[in-house]
């Protein structure tokens, strides 16, 4: 059977700066900015080689709406989802649910609202 992969996610934001100052603080990174005047967007920083999907935030006026409830739900990797969910409220986020496990096979997931109003989940093994 053919293996899918996910090659690239965008989450939408409808402020830059603010949305910037939120992923950076919650995940201690530096994102990369690009402007291309009505379209703009933030990339992650990534590994590339196979290790993960790489993304970015993005904001078009006509084209992104962030949502707290509708659409794909989207999980970063994390060493210990408790370290950003603890830096979520202060950078402007909401956490909707805290570290839990799903299973000792498949470990633990949270998730938050960003700055945004984006649902953003998190997964780790311990």
């Amino acid at each position: 059977m053919k293996k899918v992969t996910v090659g690239w996610f965008e989450i939408p934001v409808k402020e830059m700066d603010r949305a910037l100052a939120f992923y950076q603080k919650v995940f201690d990174c530096q994102l990369q900015l690009m402007d291309m005047g009505d379209f703009q967007m933030a990339m992650f920083p990534g590994e590339g080689g196979g290790q993960g999907a790489e993304g970015s935030l993005v904001f078009h006026k006509d084209f992104y709406e962030p949502s707290s409830l509708a659409g794909t739900l989207i999980y970063f990797v994390s060493e210990d989802v408790s370290i950003e969910l603890a830096r979520v409220e202060e950078a402007g986020g909401t956490v909707q649910i805290s570290k839990r496990m799903i299973s000792p096979d498949y470990g633990f997931m949270g998730v938050f609202l960003d700055s945004e109003g984006n649902r953003i989940g998190l997964h780790s093994m311990k």
